[in-house]
């Protein structure tokens, strides 16, 4: 099944502005589902251009592990700048994305990982990152989801008169 943008002077078509906003945002919101029951959870997250994925961590155990390791694929939503006026217009950008959840074990990448989501969402990245040793790293979860599809829409300000 295929679906398109309704109004077309909203979608966003310019690859670069779509990566724009999962460079921007601090945290995407992602549905995960088993055996036919949905969930959704919020991570943050880095964006990596490069390799087109999202990084997050998470605890060793719990739900998000769960249903991510019986089913790895997903779709997330990042959204920026949400505002309503008084008369209840609002302006956003949005971004919809499928993929494919997997863990990550290897320190090398779990370094860059970390160094990706911590440089996104982190005020004092260089501070936080000379923190995180080694023995710190293999301890920790990291997840990678591997971008497929994305897709975009906004809406621009709406012009406020005085």
């Amino acid at each position: 099944m295929s679906f398109h943008v309704r109004r077309k002077e909203r979608e966003i078509t310019d690859p670069e502005e779509l990566r724009q906003v999962l460079k921007a945002t601090k945290y995407v919101t992602v549905a995960l589902c088993m055996d036919g029951e949905p969930y959704l959870v919020a991570l943050s997250h880095g964006y990596d251009e490069a390799k087109n994925c999202l990084y997050f961590h998470c605890a060793a155990e719990g739900k998000k592990l769960v249903y991510a390791k019986a089913n790895p694929n997903v779709w997330g939503q990042a959204v920026l700048d949400f505002v309503v006026t008084e008369d209840c217009r609002y302006s956003y950008t949005s971004v919809h994305f499928q993929g494919k959840v997997s863990f990550i074990t290897g320190l090398t990448e779990k370094r860059h990982a970390m160094e990706v989501l911590v440089r996104q969402v982190s005020l004092k990245p260089e501070e936080k990152l000379a923190k995180i040793m080694p023995e710190r790293l293999e301890k920790i979860t990291m997840g990678r989801i591997d971008i497929a599809y994305m897709s975009g829409k906004k809406r621009q300000s709406p012009k406020i008169q005085s």
